[in-house]
């Protein structure tokens, strides 16, 4: 009997010890994690939503473009945030200020100061004008996640970026360049001219899209570009201080190119099926390799807590028996 009541309190203690350690005990990443991802994924809808979805644009123009007379595209282009509320978040207000990115639309980042989440989905869903509603054709998962990167992931480019020239005022190039060579030179070449867009009919190189539109090559640094298996600055966990090195760099590699002055309009780059460069799984496939990740993780930590308690009690009772 005594022999029975000194193993269960042997086990007892184990049990404490275990739970103890479970409860105050959690994945590190597990958060930050999902909330990049999902600030990346908001990125990417921002810049083109129909390309992560997997789907067409919807014909014809969106019903609000028609407000406006200044800018001429039609079409898919018409439908994208960035088209209206620009690379800078910052709509009319901003470096589409003027010329033929001008629509006279307001920006988002002033949202993102003074409206909740949910409002924002509210206002994708066309709530305070009808004209502006998305849920059509845009799921609340994805309506979510773009209300979470107006909300969360936009950054204020404009305070280092002359808005007359589009030169970065301040930043440490030498260092901007070790991250380029390190992580975008693999696609891009050294001198940024493997990969060619195009601009105004004509090709140009990853350092004329920085000295043409800063903007939009910060924003496609940090968060991809939808259709493109490109490096993701955000989920290397570039800071902006190294996304404004790297801009600080590439702009040195066209020195020949005349600035932006108001009216930045590169083009996107053609190709590219519907691959997703990062964030949540947009297909059962990756969704189903996501899930069998996230198994294989719990087992494992599973399996650690359990060699834990098997060694605690076999300590406790080699203690118990030497003491005897």
């Amino acid at each position: 009997m005594k022999r029975a009541g000194l193993l269960f309190s042997v086990f007892l203690g184990a049990f404490l010890v275990l739970g103890f350690l479970v409860g105050n005990t959690r994945p590190a990443e597990a958060g930050p994690l999902y909330q990049s991802e999902r600030i990346i994924r908001g990125a990417m809808l921002y810049d083109q939503w129909y390309v992560v979805l997997g789907v067409d644009p919807p014909a014809g123009d969106m019903p609000v473009w028609s407000r406006q007379s200044s800018n001429t595209r039609s079409g898919g282009d018409t439908w994208r945030c960035s088209t209206c509320h620009g690379w800078d978040y910052q709509g009319k207000d901003g470096a589409y200020r003027s010329g033929s990115n001008f629509t006279g639309f307001p920006g988002v980042l002033d949202a993102s100061k003074t409206m909740s989440e949910e409002e924002i989905v509210q206002h994708l869903k066309g709530q305070n004008d009808p004209a502006h509603d998305f849920s059509v054709y845009m799921d609340e998962s994805a309506l979510e996640d773009v209300a979470y990167f107006i909300k969360n992931g936009l950054i204020d480019d404009n305070l280092f970026i002359d808005p007359l020239t589009g030169k970065v005022t301040s930043g440490d190039q030498e260092h901007g360049k070790g991250l380029f060579l390190q992580q975008c030179a693999q696609c891009h070449g050294q001198d940024g001219s493997q990969i060619l867009f195009r601009y105004e009919g004509q090709n140009a190189t990853l350092g004329t899209m920085a000295v043409i539109d800063p903007w939009r090559f910060l924003h496609k640094t940090r968060f991809g570009t939808p259709g493109t298996p490109m490096t993701i600055g955000y989920a290397l966990g570039w800071t902006p201080q190294d996304g404004q090195d790297v801009l600080h760099f590439a702009q040195s590699l066209a020195p020949n190119v005349e600035p932006a002055t108001g009216e930045p309009v590169m083009n996107e780059r053609s190709g590219g099926g519907n691959e997703s460069p990062g964030g949540p799984a947009t297909s059962w496939f990756t969704g189903l390799l996501t899930a069998l990740g996230a198994m294989a993780a719990s087992l494992g930590f599973a399996l650690a807590f359990g060699g834990v308690f098997i060694g605690i009690v076999l300590i406790l009772v080699w203690i118990i028996r030497t003491r005897r």
